[in-house]
C-alpha cells in the first residue's frame, strides 16, 4: 500500500508540473520541432546580378561595370523614403540615426550616393519594385511610365518627398481612379496627360508582379533591399556602413 501511494503521488506530482509548464506557455518537445523553419535565403552570384541588365527594367548603364546596384522599393514604403534622402521631415522623425546629414545628422541617404556613382560613369544601377509597405502600386507605376520618357529620378524624387509620401499613402493608394490626381502632382516633372493615360491604360499592371517575383528570386522580400555586386544589404543602411564595399569593386 506505502509503495502504491509513493507511486500515485509521484505521478500527481509530474501531471502538476507539466500542466504548470503548459500555463506558462512552455512548449512541450513535439510543439517545439513543429516550429516552422525560416528558409534560406538564396545565394545570389554575379552572373545573376549581370543577368538582371539584360531584362526589361528601370535601369541605367549596363553589366560591365565593376559596380553594379541593385535597389528593391516601393514608393510608399517609409524606410525607402529614408533611403532616398528626399524627405527630411520623415528622416527626422524616424529617430537620430536617420537624420540626414544636410540636418546636422549622421545618415547618408544610399540612393543619393548610388547616384553619384551612376552619374559618374562609375557604377551601373538596377530599380525593381516589391510589396513594402501596401500603397505603393499607382506611384511605381508612374515610375514605369516615366521611366519611358527618360524622367525616372524626376518623378522618383517628386515622389520621394514628403509631400508625396502623404499623397501615395493617404489619397492615391493603389486606386486607379486617382490616377488624374497623380498625374497633377507630377505634370510638373513628366507630361501630366501622357502620365494619365499610361496609368489609366494598365499597360504596367503585369509589371508590379514580375518585378515583385524577380525581387523574390534574389531573396528580398521586403523594402528597401540594397546590391552591391552581390552583397546584399536588407534595410535603410547607412551609406557610411556600405562604402567599403563599392571602394573594394571599384579599386
Amino acid at each position: 500500500m506505502g509503495l502504491l501511494l509513493v507511486v500515485a503521488a509521484f505521478a500527481l506530482g509530474s501531471m502538476w508540473t507539466k500542466m504548470k509548464y503548459l500555463e506558462k506557455g512552455t512548449p512541450t518537445a513535439p510543439a517545439a520541432a513543429a516550429q516552422p523553419q525560416q528558409p534560406a535565403r538564396p545565394q545570389v552570384d554575379l552572373a545573376t546580378i549581370k543577368g538582371l541588365f539584360g531584362k526589361d527594367l528601370i535601369k541605367f548603364g549596363d553589366a560591365n561595370k565593376k559596380l553594379l546596384l541593385v535597389e528593391v522599393a516601393d514608393p510608399s514604403c517609409p524606410y525607402c523614403h529614408a533611403a532616398a534622402g528626399k524627405n527630411p521631415e520623415l528622416n527626422k522623425q524616424m529617430g537620430a540615426q536617420f537624420t540626414l546629414v544636410s540636418d546636422g545628422g549622421t545618415y547618408l541617404a544610399p540612393v543619393v550616393e548610388m547616384r553619384k556613382l551612376v552619374d559618374s560613369g562609375k557604377a551601373s544601377f538596377v530599380y525593381l519594385y516589391t510589396n513594402g509597405h501596401g500603397s505603393g502600386e499607382l506611384a511605381q507605376k508612374a515610375e514605369y511610365c516615366a521611366f519611358e520618357k527618360g524622367r525616372f529620378w524626376e518623378v522618383h524624387d517628386k515622389l520621394m518627398t514628403n509631400e508625396g509620401y502623404n499623397l501615395i499613402n493617404n489619397e492615391v493608394k493603389n486606386d486607379k481612379a486617382n490616377a488624374g490626381k497623380l498625374a497633377d502632382f507630377l505634370k510638373g516633372v513628366v507630361d501630366g496627360a501622357f502620365l494619365k493615360s499610361c496609368l489609366e491604360s494598365g499597360k504596367y499592371d503585369g509589371r508590379i508582379a514580375s518585378d515583385s517575383q524577380l525581387a523574390g528570386s534574389l531573396g528580398v522580400n521586403g523594402t528597401p533591399g540594397f546590391f552591391l555586386n552581390t552583397t546584399n544589404f536588407a534595410g535603410a543602411y547607412n551609406w557610411n556602413d556600405m562604402k567599403s564595399v563599392a571602394d573594394a569593386a571599384l579599386k
